[in-house]
């Protein structure tokens, strides 16, 4: 691997890494993360990704369910930590019409593989500046990762949550 390459993937995860404890660092509370207040109560923004098998899949396709919308990418180590739980969130809940979707910041092929090995049960959505912008019009203004927003069944944000979810959090909401 060239040095440039490895240089450029070093400050990438110094980064991501950096941005997280900061993000944390200016949190309400430690149980609560950054919550956007902008977007709360507000009706969810559509968006429109391909899956990792190249198909578009729209905001719109959740109608009726309540959505939690997570982004995050392969290279986020609190991204990782929290995708079990959400699966297992998702099987659990599926039936009462709860419905996750995860939305990475990354490439297709990687993304695929990586949630084939954690054997995934929702649907992973893949891009790069357009998840930036999606995670924007979400609530997202820092960029930072994972990142969560829940709305209801009518389409309405109720939650958003910069950070890693701990699952008993999740549940109260």
């Amino acid at each position: 691997m060239n040095k440039s390459l490895v240089a450029l993937l070093v400050v990438a995860v110094l980064a991501a890494t950096g941005g997280y404890f900061a993000a944390m660092k200016f949190t309400s509370t430690p149980a609560t993360g950054l919550e956007n207040d902008s977007v709360l109560d507000q009706p969810r923004p559509g968006f429109s990704h391909l899956d990792t098998a190249g198909r578009p899949v729209s905001a719109a396709d959740f109608d009726g369910r309540v959505l939690l919308v997570n982004f995050w990418a392969t290279w986020c180590a609190p991204c990782v930590e929290e995708m079990p739980m959400l699966s297992r969130l998702q099987m659990q809940l599926a039936g009462q019409g709860f419905q996750v979707v995860g939305i990475a910041l990354d490439d297709a092929d990687r993304a695929a593989q990586f949630a084939a090995e954690l054997d995934l049960d929702y649907p992973v959505l893949v891009g790069g500046t357009d998840v930036v912008l999606t995670g924007k019009r979400y609530g997202n203004d820092s960029g930072m990762l994972p990142y969560s927003v829940l709305a209801d069944r009518q389409g309405v944000v109720r939650w958003t949550f910069l950070g890693a979810l701990e699952e008993a959090e999740l549940l109260e909401k």
